[in-house]
């Protein structure tokens, strides 16, 4: 009988615990449910509908002639069209230039404003995170104007500066040229690397000074610092601004778009997937060839971010492990 009335307030105990547990779980629910409900309305429902949409021959400008075509789109756009690929490698190509190239400088900016050895430090973070609140638009209205191969100011600093033949005929065609177009192209996005900059100044300013302390007492010179201290400290963010710009690049839009009207010019190098995805859906009114392009794009996304996942166990450190 003792052991009975022992255990009796035991399985009270237990029974309040979890009653607590679920009350805790249905205000944690309720809290999180605009949330929950927002990824539903605009997020699930909009991808499920798209995945429908695929499968079906269907263009908006006449939608009653909407017909049941099973995979036919997905076999067009896997085997058949043979501007996916081409598409897709002129994004793959535009990405190896310009996502090293925005990292680096992102980086070599934020390592020179966390020098001590640096005044006016808010100034230049300033200036750098400026042009990112500048439309995009007429960011590449601007770099237009500044890469023509005329009146521009590269070429005019090129032939004044270093004697060089920029203009006419022979000159630097910076927007015209298939062999620079992708660097034209990437100095346009170089121009608003500010949240990249100040995100990666946020992890080098986290870095424990000690680190650097015991490295100096051990006799690192700075570049021994930085490759054995910094770079293993701020590696997640590293890794984090690269899976962020990898998803950007694969929707690359907006300046090809502003600048060529998705044409392709010069000589196709400017197709990128996400222009002709646009061009199919919403000028050609091919939304469900459009649809499945849309899917592609997702799916090569997903795979280039499960990559980076995956290998980020043998080069991204954290102190929490």
């Amino acid at each position: 009988m003792a052991d009975v009335a022992i255990a009796q307030p035991q399985k009270l105990v237990g029974r309040k615990s979890i009653s607590l547990k679920a009350k805790q779980a249905r205000w944690g629910y309720l809290f999180i449910s605009p949330w929950i409900i927002g990824f539903l309305i605009f997020f699930l429902a909009p991808m499920i509908a798209s995945f429908i949409f695929s499968l079906f021959d269907f263009n908006l400008a006449t939608p009653e002639e909407a017909r049941f075509v099973g995979f036919s789109n997905w076999r067009r756009a896997l085997l058949d069209d043979p501007t996916v690929p081409e598409a897709f490698l002129a994004t793959f190509k535009f990405s190896v230039i310009s996502l090293p190239l925005s990292m680096l400088i992102a980086m070599s900016i934020a390592l020179l404003l966390n020098s001590p050895n640096v005044f006016g430090k808010s100034l230049y973070r300033t200036l750098f995170y400026m042009p990112t609140i500048i439309p995009f638009v007429a960011t590449t209205l601007i770099w237009n104007g500044v890469l023509n191969s005329e009146t521009g100011w590269i070429n005019l600093a090129l032939e004044n500066i270093f004697g060089v033949q920029a203009r006419g005929t022979e000159g630097v065609r910076w927007m015209s040229d298939p062999r620079l177009i992708y660097y034209s192209y990437t100095m346009i996005g170089i121009w608003g690397i500010g949240n990249n900059m100040m995100i990666t100044l946020a992890g080098l300013q986290n870095v424990p000074a000690a680190l650097y302390e015991a490295a100096e007492i051990d006799g690192a010179t700075y570049w021994h610092r930085l490759r054995h201290v910094t770079l293993p400290m701020i590696s997640p963010v590293i890794f984090y601004n690269l899976v962020l710009g990898v998803i950007a690049l694969m929707q690359y839009f907006l300046s090809p778009w502003v600048l060529t009207g998705g044409s392709g010019f010069p000589e196709g190098t400017t197709r990128f997937i996400m222009i002709y995805f646009y061009k199919q859906a919403f000028t050609f009114f091919n939304m469900g060839y459009g649809a499945t392009l849309a899917w592609l794009i997702f799916g090569v996304g997903v795979v280039l971010a499960g990559v980076l996942f995956g290998s980020a166990r043998y080069w991204v450190y954290y102190a929490g492990e």
